[in-house]
């Protein structure tokens, strides 16, 4: 059975991807940490304890590490409030408690602990910035005789960006972009890395059409809470949202649902170039994900939302 210890940034794409591992069969989640990044902490924290307790389908001994990681660059405010409102969906708040508790330890330490503690190798699925693991390596780096995998999502090798600011050039990703030094720490570590960039989720964007899907299958909770959640997100005319954090998770869970390159890559720390990732051959090797299966790649995910607790 696969361990996976989940780190994320709070905002839509990554509470559902917590949900999906609360819900998936045939793995053991062992933790959970929220960063204070594309979306507020305090409601993401309360969020994911919240879900915990309503979806946790597998009764996994969970509890939520709050990361004490700052950021370089931090994500524009207007991207970062959508959790408040998760947080105050009914569906979370039917019980009017919260059961599932804040780790004691900061998410780094929880990392270490939950992964020198676990029995076998665990999968780090990371949907937001990248320094908890930065910072637990510099810890203890004897962590990555224990990580089977990291599963990441961020960066861009193919030279577009999504970052908007004045001090930067347009050609970062903002998960790279938040701690580029700390992904630069990772680069230069022994892990064996799957990431997931800007170029990766083309096949998946979020439309009309998936909403509409997810509408009609609001009897199941969990689809309930998804298509809930992405309402939250306005689509706005011209610029297409992708499901890159919800990709990341899946291809943890089904490696079979990617297409993949071996490449080399590298990032630049400073000037406002600053976060922008590049292909390089004297940087890391890492696996890129190229594509996915769409119609596969649906299917699991509804199968993995309609499952309930026999």
């Amino acid at each position: 059975m696969k361990n996976i210890y989940f780190d994320h940034d709070g905002n839509i794409d990554d509470l559902v991807s917590l949900l999906l591992l609360l819900q998936a069969p045939d793995i053991k989640l062992i933790g959970v940490a929220a960063v204070d990044g594309d979306g507020y902490i305090d409601p993401s924290m309360e969020s994911c304890r919240k879900m915990i307790d309503r979806f946790n389908l597998r009764n996994d001994n969970l509890e939520v590490a709050r990361s004490d990681a700052r950021a370089i660059h931090q994500f524009p405010e207007k991207w970062r409030i959508a959790p408040y409102s998760f947080n105050y969906f009914p569906i979370l708040n039917e019980s009017g408690q919260i059961k599932t508790r804040e780790a004691k330890l900061p998410a780094y330490l929880d990392m270490i602990e939950k992964i020198k503690n676990a029995d076998g190798l665990v999968d780090l699925v990371m949907t937001g910035p990248i320094t908890d693991l930065a910072k637990a390596l510099d810890k203890d780096s004897s962590i990555q005789e224990k990580i089977g995998k990291v599963y990441w999502m961020g960066g861009s090798l193919d030279g577009h960006g999504n970052v908007v600011a004045v001090d930067a050039d347009g050609s970062q990703e903002w998960n790279a972009f938040w701690d580029p030094e700390a992904v630069k720490r990772v680069l230069q570590s022994d892990l064996d890395i799957q990431m997931v960039g800007l170029e990766s989720t083309e096949e998946i964007p979020l439309t009309d059409e998936l909403r509409q899907h997810w509408a009609s299958l609001r009897k199941y909770p969990a689809i309930d809470l998804v298509g809930l959640g992405y309402s939250l997100i306005i689509s706005i005319p011209g610029a297409e949202l992708y499901l890159w954090d919800v990709l990341t998770t899946m291809s943890c869970l089904y490696p079979e649902l990617v297409t993949s390159k071996t490449t080399k890559a590298s990032i630049i720390t400073d000037t406002l170039a600053a976060g922008r990732m590049y292909e390089d051959p004297n940087g890391k090797e890492l696996t890129l994900v190229t594509g996915t299966n769409k119609e596969e790649f649906f299917d699991k995910m509804d199968m993995i939302l309609k499952r309930k607790k026999n």
